[in-house]
């Protein structure tokens, strides 16, 4: 059984971004969403996920009780929430078993007071560790350094294996073409 099927979808946010996409998604696939920037990748995330984007056509049909995890691209704004890495991991209800040695060593740190790329991998990591069905992951390997984004592959593969969908935007062709079962192309409205 498919865990999402988009038929003929386009989304925006004012106007249709995209030109209309159909495809399914099943449990342990993943797809990458690819195309140049301003192609609709991220808005159709958005609509995916019931996060603000507007469905303009086409349908979106999700299997009964799916719990859908959304990583957007940009991380939001942490400099007055005192959030330790271990009070994040707990309020996604993620796991922190399997998390690299130098994160794992960080969890009792404020999310204010980590890097960049430590931030995005926790919050990466506490969307794939937790109890969804359907993640959906804007730019995955944004900020993250060359050690963390060359486990990024086999972490999703991982997810991917105990039966997630997984739907990811990324500009980087070798994450793509390492850990995606398909790619699909996205064009804009202007193209």
């Amino acid at each position: 059984m498919n865990l999402l099927q988009a038929v003929r979808l386009s989304a925006g946010w004012r106007r249709p971004a995209h030109r209309p996409v159909s495809f399914t998604l099943a449990r342990g696939e993943i797809l990458a969403l690819a195309g140049p920037n301003g192609a609709g990748k991220s808005t159709l995330l958005a609509a995916l996920a019931g996060s603000g984007a507007r469905v303009f056509s086409g349908s979106i049909h999700l299997a009964p009780a799916l719990r859908i995890g959304f990583q957007a691209q940009h991380l939001p704004p942490l400099a007055s929430v005192p959030l330790s890495g271990v009070e994040l991991l707990a309020l996604t209800g993620a796991r922190p078993q399997g998390l690299p040695e130098p994160l794992a060593a960080c969890l009792h740190r404020r999310l204010d007071r980590l890097s960049g790329g430590q931030r995005q991998y926790l919050f990466l990591w506490s969307i794939l560790q937790a109890p969804a069905d359907l993640l959906l992951l804007d730019e995955p390997g944004n900020h993250l350094d060359k050690a963390m984004l060359a486990g990024l592959p086999s972490v999703l593969r991982a997810r991917a294996g105990q039966g997630a969908g997984i739907v990811l935007v990324s500009h980087d062709a070798e994450l793509a073409r390492t850990c995606c079962d398909r790619l699909l192309r996205m064009e804009s409205c202007d193209d």
